[in-house]
This record gives C-alpha cells, structure tokens and sequence, in this order.
C-alpha cells in the first residue's frame, strides 16, 4: 500500500507521518519512508541518527545519478529510467523502517526539471516491492506537489488539518485536487485539538474526520507521545488498513 500525508505547513503531517511508520512496522509490515519535503524532518522524528542524515543527501540533488539514468541534461531524456537499485544503495534502515529522503519535487519555471521529476516519478512509482511494503511519502506542504506523476499509485492520501480556516481551506482544496487525479481513498486527520469547540469546528467540516488530540509531550520535543495521542493514532492506522485493502494484495 502507498501512502500519501499531504497538508498546510506546520499541521503536524511529518508526526502523522512518522506515527503511521511506526505503527505499520510494529504490526509486521516493511516500511518505506519517503520524506519529500524540503524541510526535511521525517527522518528525525523516526528516530535516525541525526549524523547519518546529515549525511544523506536528498535522491533530486544527485545531478549525476539522474543524467546517468535519464540519459542526460537536454530535451531529450528516458521517461522510465532505471531506479530499482536506488532504495538498497540510498536508504537508511531501522528495524523494518528504511527511510529515503527524496527532496521537493521541482515546479516547472525558469528552469527545467523534466529530467529530475522524470526520475523521481519512476523511483516513487516503483518502490512497492511486495503485498507486506507500505510506502509513506511525508509530502511538502499545500497543494502544488501534487502531480499526476507523485499521485500515480497512491492508495490512500491522509490529508492532515488543524481547526483554523486556512487550514482546512488548504485541506479542501487538496482533497479536490486528489479526487481530480484519482486517488478514490481519502482520510482527514484533524490535528491538534484542544476542546471541543476544535472538535466541532473540524467535523462540520469533514464528519468521518478521525481526531488528534494536541499533545504537550510533542510539543516539548521529547520524542514521546502521551496516551490519548496513541490512541487515536491506533485509530487512524486501523482507518489507514481499511481504506487502504483494495491496493493491497490478499486485502491484510
């Protein structure tokens, strides 16, 4: 199954992240990490090493790597690159977690980044191996990493707000924007609530929303979570599996 957490910046989608990728790896699954924010953070919430992935460099900066796959710099370059070694070489591993930081994925403009996107898209679409992968892509924040290219695949998108109006703006807009690239199997996380004004606000909204308390242990750093706060993440994986069996293989 893939997975992708998409959201406003700062609503929490890398602790949603890192969360899911525990839980998955703690049932038996093998994990795929994919941070493909530029502010890359995932890797630390999972608990890696912070020199190890100082030294990681993202999957889009290895200019050489990609002109070699993708036959080089110019117009001309392959659309389906070879990328198959590109996990057991780059990635770093914890347990049943291997973690791949990608980088952003580039916006067309002033320069062009068919070569590096063309690379990307190939090495995102390929990295589910067998029915026990989950793949957890850790998104860059709003709306304009989604692409037909980064959503091919993608079993179920978690779509992590908090309850102020931009947020859920942001949320909206994201889900539409997934619908309209086919991902069918959508989850809202409504994160950081404090009361049940919070509550209310979010789920008259999104009524199947599935709730995150604000946790002050989180807050603080600590790398723990308190007790409420891991129950409901215990909910949202179970929500995860459920939407998520028709893209995995026997429905486990």
């Amino acid at each position: 199954m893939k997975i992708a957490v998409s959201g406003k910046g700062g609503v929490g989608k890398t602790t949603v992240s890192a969360g899911l990728a525990r839980l998955f790896a703690g049932k038996g699954y093998h994990v795929i990490a994919v941070d493909a924010d530029p502010d890359a953070s995932l890797g630390m919430a999972l608990g890696f090493d912070e020199k190890l992935l100082a030294a990681q460099r993202p999957v889009v900066e290895m200019k050489e790597l990609i002109k070699e796959r993708t036959g080089g710099g110019g117009a001309l370059f392959c659309l389906n690159p070879k990328v198959d070694d590109v996990l057991e070489k780059y990635a770093l591993k914890i347990g049943e977690i291997r973690f791949l930081r990608m980088g952003g994925i580039k916006q067309g403009g002033s320069d062009c980044y068919c070569s590096e996107n063309s690379f990307i898209n190939a090495l995102v679409n390929s990295l589910l191996l067998d029915q026990d992968d989950v793949v957890i892509m850790d998104m860059s924040a709003g709306i304009e990493h989604l692409t037909r290219g980064t959503a091919k695949g993608v079993d179920v998108i978690v779509v992590v707000t908090e309850p102020t109006k931009v947020s859920v703006k942001t949320a909206q807009v994201v889900l539409e924007l997934a619908g309209e690239l086919g991902i069918k199997r959508s989850i809202v996380v409504g994160n950081k609530i404090r009361s049940q004004r919070d509550l209310d606000f979010l789920q008259s909204r999104f009524p199947a929303l599935v709730p995150l308390p604000m946790d002050e242990a989180l807050l603080e750093g600590d790398g723990t979570v308190g007790s409420a706060f891991a129950a409901e993440l215990e909910e949202l994986f179970a929500a995860v599996v459920e939407a998520g069996k028709g893209g995995m293989a026997n429905g486990r």
